[in-house]
């Protein structure tokens, strides 16, 4: 999604009095990795290992975190990778976000950032 879109879909949120908009996208119920779909499992591991990706140009690439629904943090401290979906055309809506450099924290959304569960080890 490209960030000004972002930036419409945040400001038509707030005009509309949705105030709770910024801290609602955060499921504090973790998800164990034995949970995960098998692409996220493996993605995982991929991201543990340093690659490769399935999607070289945009796996790890910075998650701006524009709707701050996880914690707020310094710009590039979170980065995405695409959690393959079958049968779909493009990339999906399903991603891993890390944090930390290395990865401290994981976090998996499958609805293309509007919610994010923590990923327990």
């Amino acid at each position: 999604m490209k960030p000004w879109f972002r930036f419409l879909l945040l400001s038509a949120a707030l005009l509309l009095g949705n105030g709770s908009h910024a801290v609602s996208g955060f499921d504090s119920g973790a998800i164990r990795v034995d949970q995960l779909p098998p692409e996220g499992r493996e993605v995982l591991q991929q991201i543990k290992q340093g690659g490769p990706f399935a999607y070289p140009n945009k796996d790890g690439s910075i998650f701006n975190n524009f709707e701050k629904h996880l914690p707020q943090q310094a710009r590039g401290y979170y980065l995405e990778y695409t959690v393959p979906t079958p049968g779909a055309r493009n990339r999906g809506a399903r991603r891993i976000i890390t944090g930390g450099k290395p990865p401290v924290e994981f976090y998996y959304t499958d609805d293309h950032y509007r919610s994010f569960r923590p990923i327990k080890e």
